[in-house]
């Protein structure tokens, strides 16, 4: 049997209700493990189509099914949950199917383009934690759906225009003044902190000598903009490669602008009766009398269920950073990707509602953006908050947390919980060689794998490993057929991980699956019969082998989509 077990029971399910009712179907495990393997609630979901009494349509589809072989146990539940447990026989039938590397790899995505546009930081500094959650996430997220067949684009757009670009040239010529004294001083508060501008001013210095000393700003200030923003993008392209993280395209916010895009984005608008000349009502917490109105570019955000409608330039004649987005985001429809997903910091919440009205907007309703907002990581070290970098200034960066723990578990530790969700991130807990680790966990797990398979040589050193279609599956006992129907969730997972875009759900399978096969392990210490190597029975060894290597084959799975490289050995 080569779908997936769920799949099975829910192909068998649909034979057995009308054809026009079969896209109702949902099989999914229950929560409570003792009401069966799995279990679906098609017999409700009919009632309320056809007025039939849930119970009475549960008993009819009971009947139909509970003579098939495919059921170990059929049961029903109030008020009309029909309840199954695998048989022993699809699952044996099963096992081979999860050494396929493949296993799991359902085509979801059917060559649709996909563009994930995640980290985008600010060339001023450093990428920080946060970045850093979001850089994974993405990456993660785009793996996946490679995976499941999409044709992924990994973006970095980035936002090299506007004044915070020009605060970081004059914060840097700051720096490069002082270079001459020797004498770094405390920035005034208008400007960015941290040690890496000064890093970058003795490399103009190095350069240029003081050829740009004491000019008038006008001389130097493109220069110095160019200069940072390339030096520091370096910084991050260099940071997110050690990540593990690579981009396949970096937008300028400063070549689209050139290019004409963002006033060939308003032009369109205009065609469309989208944009107006008008006036806002003050902000909430802003008494009125305080508020001064003026009239205003405005885009008629309300029309695609935004609060209000939105300014598009500012009281000098310059784009907002809105403005510049829409013509963005037009950009990717330009290029022609049939879904976009942005990944943004819990600061930007508030922005979503406005973007995805603009690419309805742009798109003539035919696209939509999907906003990922990835919220904050609390970084602790001995319970406490981590202190900020020397280097940044103000935050701990990535290189500093890399340093620290290593690529792998920041990787693995981003996303054990959802993107939406606030993170704490333990430099105590994540290097403890504990059960209270998952990294560590889970490592443990599969590098156990290893050391089983080393046993068998030595125990059965006269001895191959047996061949699957040579190995007698049945000889697996009830224990050991637990854990199979855990690595058969695997195909689920990945499934709803990649529809609901939500890459956590490979690191929580990874735990879980992990937990399971320590449980098992630590019943064979106190019982020699659940053992994975019985000495004296090569036949039954060599079944509880192909367990061991089909956990192995999901786990490395698993661990290429998370980016992180499995650990055959731990000290």
């Amino acid at each position: 049997m080569q779908i997936p077990l769920f799949e099975y029971y829910k192909k068998i399910i649909e034979k057995h209700i009308p054809p026009e009712h079969k896209n109702f179907v949902c099989v999914e495990p229950p929560k409570d493990p003792s009401f069966g393997d799995f279990s679906t609630s098609i017999a409700m979901i009919l009632s309320k189509i056809t007025g039939r009494e849930s119970s009475d349509i549960a008993l009819d589809i009971y009947d139909q099914l509970k003579d098939l072989d495919d059921f170990e146990k059929l049961e029903i539940r109030k008020p009309g949950f029909i309840n199954w447990f695998v048989s022993k026989e699809l699952l044996i039938n099963h096992l081979p199917n999860m050494l396929n590397k493949d296993y799991g790899k359902i085509d979801l995505g059917s060559g649709r383009s996909v563009n994930i546009e995640y980290v985008s930081a600010n060339p001023t500094g450093p990428i920080h934690a946060g970045h850093v959650r979001g850089a994974v996430s993405g990456d993660i997220l785009a793996r996946l759906l490679d995976f499941v067949g999409y044709r992924v684009t990994k973006e970095f757009y980035i936002n090299d225009a506007g004044k915070q670009v020009e605060i970081l040239a004059k914060s840097l010529y700051h720096r490069y003044s002082e270079t001459f004294t020797n004498q770094f001083d405390k920035l005034p508060d208008w400007a960015y902190p941290g040690e890496y501008l000064i890093d970058i001013a003795r490399k103009i210095k190095e350069k240029y000598g003081d050829k740009f000393l004491n000019q008038a700003e006008s001389e130097w200030i493109g220069f110095f903009q160019q200069f940072a923003i390339s030096s520091i993008m370096a910084d991050i392209k260099k940071d997110l490669t050690d990540l593990g993280v690579n981009h396949d395209v970096f937008s300028s916010e400063t070549e689209l602008t050139n290019k004409g895009t963002v006033e060939r984005a308003i032009e369109f608008l205009k065609s469309k009766n989208l944009i107006y000349q008008g006036t806002l009502a003050p902000p909430k917490g802003i008494n009125s009398d305080e508020w001064k109105e003026r009239e205003q570019l405005l885009f008629r955000s309300t029309a695609f269920g935004d609060d209000v409608d939105r300014p598009l330039q500012k009281s000098d004649g310059s784009w907002t950073y809105f403005a510049s987005d829409i013509a963005y985001h037009m950009d990717k429809i330009d290029r022609g990707f049939d879904e976009m997903i942005d990944f943004w910091g819990a600061d930007h919440g508030g922005y979503k509602r406005r973007m995805q009205a603009a690419v309805s907007a742009i798109s003539d309703n035919k696209k939509k953006l999907d906003v990922k907002i990835v919220q904050l990581v609390r970084l602790l070290e001995d319970g406490k908050e981590a202190k900020m970098s020397k280097r940044a200034g103000s935050f701990v960066t990535a290189r500093d947390i890399m340093n620290k723990v290593g690529r792998d578990v920041v990787r693995f530790m981003m996303i054990t919980r959802r993107d939406d969700v606030s993170l704490d991130f333990d430099f105590k807990k994540v290097i403890e060689l504990s059960k209270e680790n998952p990294v560590f966990y889970v490592q443990y797990a599969y590098a156990r794998t290893h050391s089983i398979i080393k046993q068998f040589q030595q125990v059965f050193v006269n001895k191959k490993e047996p061949k699957i279609d040579e190995t007698n599956l049945n000889l697996l006992d009830a224990e050991h057929l637990k854990l199979i129907k855990v690595i058969a969730d695997w195909p689920r997972q990945i499934i709803m991980a990649a529809k609901n875009r939500e890459p956590h759900r490979v690191a929580l399978f990874l735990i879980d699956l992990a937990a399971a096969f320590h449980f098992l392990w630590n019943q064979g210490k106190d019982n020699s019969i659940l053992r994975f190597i019985i000495s004296d029975d090569f036949q039954k060894t060599s079944a509880r082998i192909v367990l061991i290597r089909a956990i192995q084959n999901i786990m490395e799975l698993a661990f290429s989509i998370m980016g992180i490289s499995p650990t055959k050995e731990l000290r």
